[in-house]
């Protein structure tokens, strides 16, 4: 049996944002064309939304902070938009407070209408190419983002991006999750198995070093509260954990359980990073899904992907794109609810 697929909205140029609801092993899942975004997802037997998102598409190109989008062609940050690549240097858009290159730009694929390509009950799959010399980036890249439901709670999440060029790729997932349908997500506990973490400037940039976690508000191997980040360093998470040196097989990365709801999500990944933000700029100004008021720390992101910066920094994970490559990344949210 197909998904349903209804008309969500329409771009400011007349083109409809379609609008695909998924079901299949205990999720249910809302996916709109527009940045390959999840707009909504649900478990059975919890009745709040696992993740922040708008009832109506026009909130979401207004006031939306990747909420469940998929950004790139680069997602996070490039430490002044330069790089270079094969000795020739390139010079991106700097769209983020005019110092910084953030997720492929102000007109990444997060903020474009992506093409449903195939579609089934319980899975879907999108694709968008990004062309030469948008955001000042070399050659052009196609993305294919599928999503399926599958036995057992689980999310899984596969892009695949192929370029006619060298190039830089490295998308993610950027959901804001909140396991309870509280206010904020701070009394959910996390575990994130990386010994290592990457300072960053006051750009947000990683400033190269990989300092290990023991010691410091970073270290998460271990069951830990959020809102241990408000107390002593104060150190709200917008960082990347090194997980491993380069792409793997999938594996188990973190968990994160809601002390209120009973409710876990668990992450596997093949990929060497995972950037965990825990919302602390947030302040919408319009209802999220349900009515809901989005202000600091009401979801949590967990972006699993290449470390930020990577062109940049040696001893890094490569994020360089080849002609004749495919860049798979996989990942699996796992929700549970004991």
């Amino acid at each position: 049996m197909p998904a349903s697929t209804e008309i969500f909205g329409h771009l400011a140029s007349g083109e409809p944002v379609h609008r695909v609801t998924l079901a299949g092993g205990g999720l249910t899942a809302k996916v709109i064309t527009w940045g390959a975004v999840i707009q909504d997802l649900r478990l059975e037997g919890h009745q709040p939304p696992l993740v922040l998102g708008f009832e109506d598409f026009d909130s979401y190109p207004a006031h939306s902070s990747y909420f469940g989008a998929t950004p790139g062609r680069n997602a996070n940050r490039i430490g002044g938009g330069r790089f270079t690549l094969d000795g020739k240097a390139y010079q991106l858009e700097l769209n983020e407070k005019g110092v910084t290159h953030l997720h492929g730009g102000s007109n990444n694929i997060a903020k474009r209408n992506w093409t449903i390509v195939d579609i089934a009950e319980d899975r879907v799959t999108l694709r968008i190419t990004d062309p030469e010399g948008r955001a000042g980036y070399p050659g052009n890249c196609t993305v294919t983002c599928t999503y399926a439901l599958r036995p057992g709670g689980i999310l899984n999440v596969v892009y695949e991006t192929e370029a006619d060029a060298p190039t830089l790729a490295n998308v993610c997932q950027h959901s804001y999750f909140n396991l309870d349908g509280g206010d904020d997500a701070l009394d959910h506990d996390i575990v994130i198995a990386a010994d290592h973490y990457l300072p960053t400037d006051e750009r947000q940039v990683p400033t190269g070093e990989i300092r290990p976690v023991a010691g410091t508000a970073f270290d998460l191997t271990e069951m830990t509260p959020m809102r241990r980040q408000m107390e002593g360093e104060n150190s709200p998470f917008d960082h990347n954990f090194c997980l491993s040196p380069e792409r793997m097989q999938k594996r188990s990365v973190a968990l994160v359980r809601s002390i209120n709801s009973g409710v876990s999500l668990e992450v596997l990944t093949t990929e060497p990073g995972i950037q965990l933000y825990t919302g602390v700029k947030l302040n919408v100004p319009v209802p999220g899904l349900e009515g809901r008021h989005y202000g600091p720390y009401a979801g949590f992101c967990l972006e699993t992907q290449v470390w930020p910066d990577a062109i940049n920094h040696e001893g890094f994970p490569s994020a360089v794109l080849r002609p004749g490559e495919t860049l798979r990344q996989e990942t699996d949210y796992v929700f549970m609810k004991s």
